[in-house]
Formats: C-alpha cells, structure tokens, sequence
C-alpha cells in the first residue's frame, strides 16, 4: 500500500514536472508558484525514495555474497549489510515523515507580535532582544523582515513590536514560538547584583489573504489621529495615525510608524486580518479533543513555553524538557538548536497520532 502511494507520488512528480515547462503556466506568475511550490514538495519525497531504492537494491546484492565461498568476502558482505540496513531504516523513517499531513498555512509569511509583559523596564529590554534574535534569525535563512507597527520602551527595547516576516516556510519554523518567554538575568539597572525575572508575550500568525478572512467594509470603523513620539516634523501635525476596530469581534489594531495615512491603513489592515484567522483558528481548536489541540504545547500565548537563564548561559524549553548551554549562541539568532529538536518532537507525535512506530 505504502508503495503504491509513492508510486503515485512520483507519477504526479513527472507530471508536475512538464507542467512547469509548459508556456502557459511558465507566464502565470500565480500558476507557476503554485505549481513549484508542490513540485518541491513532491521532489523530497522522490528522492528519498529513489534513494531507498537503490539501497535495498545494494541490500539485495549483498545477501548474494552471503552464499559465496569466501570467508573473507561473506564478511565484508555482513559488515555492508548492517550499513545497508540502518540507511533503508533511516530513509523509511524520513519518507513517513515527509508523507505527514501538511499544515496548509505552513508555507506562509509570518506576523510576529513581542509585547513587553511582568518585569517592567527590563521585559521591555527583554522585548527588544527577541526581536533581535528572530531577525537573526531571519538573516540566517535568507527571510525577510519588516516593521509594521512598534511603541518603543522608554529604558529601550519594545514595550510592543510587530513585524511581517517572509520567506520560504517562515510559518512552519515559527510557528511553536507563540506564547510566554522568560528570561532571568541582572538588569543594568540592578545596583545589588541581583537576579530578576521579566516575560514577554510572543503571538506567530500565519499572514492572512483575501482568500483567508473576507471582511465587510460596514464591520470596520477606521479612526484617525495625530502621531505622537519620535517621527520628524509630520508628528503631531498630521491625522496619518490609524486606528482600525472590527466591529463584530471588538478587535483594535493601529499603526502610525508610516508617515503616509495609507501605509499605515494598509498595514493596519494586514495585521487585522491575520489576528482575525488567528481567532477563528483558535476556536476550531476549542472543538478538537484535548490531544489533537496540544501536540507540541497549545501556541496560547498564555502559556510559558521557555526560559532564557542568563547567568548560567542556559535556555529550557519547558514543553519537551530541553535544555541547552548555548544561550549565547540562541539569542544572536541559531534557534535552530530549540526549533529542530520541537520539530521532531511534534513529527515523533504525528506519527503516534497515525499509528506509525
């Protein structure tokens, strides 16, 4: 069964593969991304799987040797089968993996929400640092990152700052980073030497289209108003501050980063419609059993999900019990050390959830 569904993965596979030469789809830019984006899909699953082909091809070829005469021979026979045998083990597990379900945001940009929460000026400080540390982490991965929206800490750092990140699978990294962050340190403001606690709130949601969330112009009541803090001689002098409330759900975004009033509406507007499908995914994991809504922690922004211990250089992540040393190396944007180990674990659930061992 499982391969005849690879065989039908790679029929698809070649099929996609003309397609995308083909003239008509080459010049629809929409079609084109559409189609390389499954094209990419399926290719990772082929390759493993040919690959898996020729290794138990190898794997037959060696059991053969297992009935020559020569003792010397038999024996390297054997030692190559081991091999042999623990990549076609290794290779099944990476093919079970990449047959998961797809989560259909996965392949979206990103909006990234850090509030300042407990800890007072050093949680604004501590805003300030994630931000920097998944722009890093942005750099590392070839995305992009963009501002839409911040309210500076007066002792520095963000007491809010929400930004657009883009790229190739942002969402799918990202998205086990929502809820609370702790961090534990000595503030440069500490005269005695000691140790504080401050969190910070982190919200990832999937950035919302047309297609996503439809909303009514009569649901909105758009308000303007004069900038206020730094910004140049527009500050206060011009209505270009937005303030955008959704009516039905009581929802409130707003923007004055821009000088422009219609950057800002627009980026208002961005913003609103992804919180929105954050919302009405939230309630559809209300419906869903206990077990299906919690597989790596819930993303609820309420729930702590890690602490950054400064003085002993220590990161734990409180929802698979991991703890790393490598705090330096974390904040300056190698997240890749917490997220691949939370990926695995998540991939290790899926698979229980399907009943694969």
């Amino acid at each position: 069964m499982l391969e005849q569904h690879l065989k039908d993965i790679e029929e698809r596979y070649e099929e996609v593969n003309q397609m995308l030469a083909q003239p008509d789809i080459a010049s629809d830019p929409a079609q084109f991304r559409k189609y390389a984006r499954e094209h990419a899909h399926l290719q990772a699953i082929v390759n493993v799987w040919r690959r898996q082909q020729e290794i138990q091809q190898e794997l037959v070829d060696a059991r053969d040797l297992l009935k020559d005469d020569d003792e010397e021979l038999r024996q390297m026979a054997r030692s190559e089968i081991s091999t042999l045998e623990e990549e076609d083990a290794r290779l099944s597990e990476e093919i079970r993996i990449l047959l998961l379900p797809r989560d259909p945001l996965d392949e979206k940009n990103t909006i990234l929400e850090i509030r300042a929460g407990t800890g007072g000026d050093e949680a604004g400080i501590f805003a300030g640092d994630l931000f920097r540390m998944f722009s890093r982490y942005a750099d590392r991965r070839g995305w992009r990152v963009e501002t839409l929206s911040q309210s500076p800490s007066p002792a520095g750092g963000f007491k809010e700052v929400i930004a657009l990140v883009s790229g190739d699978d942002v969402y799918s990294r990202l998205k086990m980073e929502g809820g609370v962050h702790r961090v534990q340190r000595v503030p440069e403001t500490e005269s005695q030497g000691r140790i504080h606690t401050s969190a910070c709130t982190v919200a990832i949601m999937p950035e919302a289209d047309e297609v996503d969330v439809q909303i009514e112009p009569g649901d909105l009541k758009v308000d303007t108003y004069r900038a206020s803090g730094a910004g140049g001689q527009h500050v206060n002098k011009t209505d270009s501050a937005i303030r955008i409330t959704h009516i039905p759900t009581g929802t409130v975004v707003q923007c004055q980063d821009e000088k422009s009033q219609h950057k800002n509406k627009a980026r208002a507007l961005k913003i609103l419609k992804a919180r929105l499908l954050e919302q009405e995914r939230a309630s559809q994991h209300s419906e869903e059993s206990s077990a299906r809504r919690a597989q790596v922690g819930s993303g609820d922004r309420s729930e702590r999900i890690r602490t950054y211990n400064y003085p002993q250089n220590r990161v734990s992540d409180h929802r698979i019990n991991l703890t790393l040393y490598k705090l330096d190396q974390i904040v300056q944007g190698d997240l890749d050390q917490v997220l691949d180990p939370l990926l695995s674990h998540l991939q290790a659930q899926a698979l229980k959830e399907m009943g694969v061992n």
